[in-house]
């Protein structure tokens, strides 16, 4: 039998979970807004949170709209 558990395994500015690498990019504790990035085999996507909560998704350098 296989053993079919999901990866999972913290870093130092994220996680890996799956083929799934999520880091912290960016951040700015002052004006509070966050960079948060995922990348996995076939992708990249950044996300991009201001401090009102405003989200802004980038996939593979694009600007999603």
């Amino acid at each position: 039998m296989m053993d079919s558990a999901i990866r999972y395994e913290p870093t130092h500015y994220g996680f890996n979970y799956g083929a799934a690498e999520v880091t912290r990019v960016a951040s700015d504790e002052k004006l509070g807004w966050v960079y948060i990035g995922v990348v996995s085999p076939k992708g990249q996507a950044t996300i991009y949170v201001t401090r009102t909560g405003k989200i802004r998704i980038y996939l593979d350098g694009k600007e999603l709209t």
